[in-house]
């Protein structure tokens, strides 16, 4: 009637610990989701498993405070019920996660960038880079959703905002909603810069800001195409050579 044991009182610490960390922290993220402008999210987390499984690691807590009061040996069950809880609870996110992309939202957002540079980059021409948003609006619909939530809720669809007469690329959009790509043209028509409307990499929570990292935004650029290089026998005058002949028609050889 010693109670448990050290390694069964440190055990029953870490799994503590652990659920509350991690699903503590998918409760508060479900709940300042819903109030934050912008939530670097691809899904708000369940509020409801999180708290369903907070409370019964509760009530696995005060099992095993009335187990440990009342000195119940090493092998009462009791003991038991937090790390059982841990590993179920583990094991259901991890069935829950299947098929999920294992990128985080800022990496989701560079590739989404990444993608309409590549799309936009193949209709410049060696005058100029597109312009027209009747043109660039389908490589901005074929990204699909953005990565982030707004007011807790998944925001529907990149949109696209064109500028012209540019110097460089757009780094504060005061306004503009996450998702938002700037394609940002130069005066001369020959280049264009694109930035994004999200969160800082290092941010997960907050107001709409350009995508960034370590507070440099990212920035792809297109650019118009370089013109074709001349073949190198282009332009070479040709070489005419004159064979000799002897009688009857017959060429000469060459002299030694």
């Amino acid at each position: 009637m010693s109670g448990p044991s050290r390694k069964t009182l440190l055990t029953h610490v870490l799994c503590l610990g652990a659920l509350g960390w991690i699903y503590g922290g998918d409760l508060s993220d479900a709940l300042r989701a819903r109030t934050a402008e912008v939530s670097a999210l691809l899904t708000p987390p369940s509020a409801v498993r999180a708290s369903v499984v907070l409370g019964l690691a509760g009530v696995g807590l005060a099992v095993f405070v009335a187990g440990w009061l009342r000195k119940k040996p090493e092998g009462f069950k009791g003991y038991r019920l937090v790390p059982i809880l841990l590993v179920l609870a583990l094991f259901l996110d991890l069935v829950l996660a299947e098929g999920r992309t294992p990128l985080d939202p800022p990496e989701l957002a560079s590739v989404a960038l990444q993608r309409f540079q590549n799309e936009a980059q193949k209709l410049a021409t060696v005058e100029a880079v597109p312009t027209r948003s009747q043109v660039l609006q389908p490589l901005v619909d074929a990204l699909g959703t953005p990565p982030y939530l707004e007011r807790g809720t998944p925001v529907p669809a990149y949109t696209l905002q064109v500028r012209t007469d540019c110097e460089g690329p757009v780094r504060d959009a005061p306004g503009a909603r996450p998702g938002t790509l700037l394609y940002c043209v130069a005066r001369d028509g020959k280049q264009a810069w694109v930035t994004l409307v999200g969160l800082p990499a290092e941010v997960r929570f907050g107001a709409p800001a350009m995508l960034s990292h370590r507070g440099e935004p990212r920035v792809a650029v297109v650019r118009a195409q370089l013109p074709p290089e001349p073949d190198e026998t282009e332009g070479v005058p040709g070489i005419d050579l004159e064979i000799p002949t002897v009688d009857g028609g017959a060429a000469a050889a060459p002299s030694p």
